[in-house]
């Protein structure tokens, strides 16, 4: 019977050094981006001949996407009636592995490889004046308002600095909508919001709320070079 699996699970399935990993999306989105050591064998080839060439004394994961897209399901079933004994489906997809913040191998841009892992932070119940200096000290001009799980609950930056109370804390002073992005993103297209929308700096953290860090645009860009004045 097939096994819908966990990331957690997944990774400890992997940690035993046990699993194979299988996407079974089609060649080119493997090729974009896939969860580390896996095989490529996508479900409209998936027959006696392509499977083959796994090995059926090992447990198998199969995974595509997204938990929207049904090409896992239907490979883990298509792998029982080919006579696999143990199969698991981690239905949530390499989305959801990618969202997390772990590995992938590919030759996608994300922002998971561009992200500033050490930016200026505060914890709710810091005093401002404990975190004034260094947010106006960091070339990204903020700090993202964390509390003691690591959720993110908004960013301080020039704008709520001006005529604060230093012995506030940075939850009463810190803006709470904070514009955020995931791992998974990918830089060419944020980018392209980012200048749509005129921000430099995004807060990144996972699907559960926890910062990752920062990405910032001109953190990708060669400063403009001066003119020749002489």
């Amino acid at each position: 019977m097939v096994q819908v699996v966990t990331r957690e699970a997944v990774q400890d399935l992997l940690s035993a050094g046990r699993a194979q990993l299988v996407e079974v999306l089609p060649r080119e989105q493997y090729d974009w981006a896939h969860l580390p050591s896996a095989v490529n064998h996508p479900l409209r080839d998936l027959d006696d001949l392509s499977a083959a060439t796994l090995d059926r004394s090992r447990p198998i994961i199969v995974y595509c996407h997204d938990w929207l897209c049904d090409l896992s399901p239907r490979a883990a079933r298509r792998l029982e009636r080919l006579g696999f004994d143990t199969v698991h489906d981690y239905s949530p997809g390499k989305m959801d592995w990618i969202s997390a913040d772990l590995p992938y191998e590919g030759n996608a841009a994300l922002v998971r490889e561009q992200v500033r892992r050490d930016p200026v932070i505060a914890f709710l119940e810091d005093p401002l004046a404990e975190v004034a200096d260094r947010i106006i000290a960091d070339p990204a001009g903020l700090a993202v308002v964390i509390d003691r799980d690591g959720v993110v609950h908004g960013v301080i930056g020039a704008r709520e600095l001006i005529g604060a109370d230093p012995t506030a804390t940075a939850e009463r002073v810190m803006c709470v909508g904070a514009t955020t992005t995931r791992p998974s993103a990918e830089v060419a297209r944020l980018t392209e919001r980012m200048d749509r929308a005129d921000v430099r700096h995004v807060v990144v953290t996972r699907a559960d709320g926890t910062l990752v860090g920062l990405f910032g645009i001109g953190d990708l860009r060669a400063p403009e070079t001066e003119p020749d004045l002489g």
